[in-house]
């Protein structure tokens, strides 16, 4: 069974998820997952935060999940499991805030989906990812095929998760599944922390919106629920009087 632990910081507007196992390799067993939820839970309810950044201790960023315990699921099992996952990384991708993967290290099975179900992804040049799911008589179960589609394309796509093979950081960046890679590791948090500050021209409800946007595909409500908010009058009054708006960092 898994010993991996989840981690959560808010410091202002800044939010970090860390995945952390001590001695071992980070795996995403039903434990963990539940982790994740409860941690994606404490940063939806904070206030103020703009970016989240979920990360991870030690070489590996997520190993995937947690084969031991799954091996002798039967077909309700699986299921329940699949669930808890799509739930976990659907909680995730719905935060309002922007979400950036830091791939420190291999992010494989879960540990991509896991990445997927951010917004960005960056990744250390010597990281590898990969759906090796079919390589153990599966598939991957928390919406790693439909992210992965959306995002790259189903030719790409279908290369990877069928063939079962990782792709470097760098070919991920020729993919598109990764949006920049750093030299080293230590590279990467301030390389992650400037990154977020990019966004800094965006309200904070117009990218809740956005991305609630995305996730529904009504477009619409989403547009017309902008005109009910603060940020909404602000910055079209800031537009008018041709002054920065009151949300943006200095």
């Amino acid at each position: 069974m898994s010993n991996t632990d989840v981690r959560v910081d808010i410091d202002g507007s800044q939010a970090s998820i860390t995945l952390v196992t001590e001695g071992g390799v980070n795996v995403a067993s039903t434990a963990v997952l539940k982790k994740l939820r409860e941690a994606i839970a404490k940063v939806a309810s904070a206030s103020g935060v703009r970016t989240t950044v979920v990360k991870a201790e030690g070489k590996v960023f997520l190993a995937g999940a947690d084969i031991k315990e799954m091996a002798p699921f039967n077909r309700e099992q699986a299921t329940e499991y699949g669930k808890l996952g799509q739930s976990a990384f659907n909680e995730l991708e719905a935060l309002p805030s922007i979400t950036v993967a830091a791939i420190n290290g291999a992010a494989m099975g879960g540990g991509m989906e896991l990445a997927l179900a951010c917004d960005f992804r960056i990744a250390v040049k010597s990281a590898k990812l990969a759906l090796p799911e079919t390589s153990l008589g599966l598939i991957p179960g928390w919406n790693g095929i439909k992210r992965l589609t959306a995002l790259i394309g189903i030719a790409k796509a279908k290369k990877l998760y069928l063939t079962a093979l990782p792709v470097s950081a760098e070919d991920g960046l020729a993919y598109g599944l990764v949006d920049e890679i750093v030299s080293e590791a230590g590279d990467l948090g301030p390389r992650v922390a400037a990154f977020c500050t990019s966004f800094k021209r965006a309200a904070p409800a117009a990218v809740a919106f956005a991305k609630k946007a995305l996730c529904t595909g009504d477009d619409l409500s989403a547009f017309a629920d902008c005109f009910e908010t603060d940020d909404g009058r602000e910055g079209m009054t800031a537009f008018i009087e041709k002054r920065p708006a009151s949300w943006m960092e200095e």
